[in-house]
């Protein structure tokens, strides 16, 4: 009895792994921490658990490496099961490939490339929530249909943004338009008006934001 006690005592950690202070700290940051514990919350009145359920949390900053040393941190020292949001596609991909040495879970909300559930899947991770084929299909064919034949993107230099910007313009020939050019800007980016210019210049009808968060309200 006293051994089953102390099984049930062990709790389920969760790590938020999120950006609290950068170009996504907005649809991210302490709103995930904020939904994390409502739902746990949630959890643990409707289905009366016989184990805790902790969580905790650290800002990412966008960078891999910090991500993974902290994710490590987390799991080695703290025993964390699961990984959880993971916004910005080279820090979930870093964080997948940990979770998968570790045996643990890493359920992402965050990040967008394709490449989480293609070339890069493993059986310990969930891609939860939209994708950018899924952004792409959506879109893109919906404003050629419209009348935006010719495009030209502006993409955040890394992995969401090329796997946006490859999605978007299979659809777009898909559909019938064209894609005149490209530009990709460094991530996160603050001064988009040289990229702005090659667009204007392009005569595209379309300006493909191939970005997100401050990225895309900045350009």
């Amino acid at each position: 009895m006293a051994t089953a006690a102390a099984a049930q005592e062990i709790p389920v950690k969760l790590g938020v792994l999120t950006d609290m202070s950068g170009a996504y700290s907005d649809p991210a940051g302490q709103g995930t921490v904020v939904a994390t514990r409502m739902a746990v919350e949630d959890f643990i009145a409707a289905e009366k658990p016989a184990f805790k359920v902790e969580m905790v949390s650290a800002d990412h900053q966008n960078k891999p490496d910090i991500a993974s040393a902290k994710a490590r941190e987390w799991i080695e020292r703290e025993n964390v099961d699961a990984l959880t949001e993971l916004v910005t596609t080279s820090v979930a991909l870093n964080v997948m490939k940990l979770a998968k040495e570790k045996n643990r879970i890493a359920l992402i909300s965050g990040a967008a490339s394709t490449r989480v559930t293609n070339e890069d899947c493993n059986d310990v991770t969930v891609h939860w929530t939209y994708d950018t084929y899924a952004l792409a299909n959506g879109t893109a064919s919906a404003v050629v249909k419209a009348g935006g034949k010719k495009w030209f993107f502006l993409t955040a230099d890394y992995a969401f943004g090329h796997s946006l910007e490859q999605d978007a313009s299979n659809v777009v020939k898909a559909s019938g338009g064209t894609v005149v050019g490209a530009a990709r800007h460094p991530f996160p980016g603050s001064d988009f008006s040289s990229f702005l210019l090659r667009a204007q210049a392009s005569g595209a009808d379309v300006i493909g934001l191939a970005n997100a968060g401050a990225d895309s309200i900045n350009s």
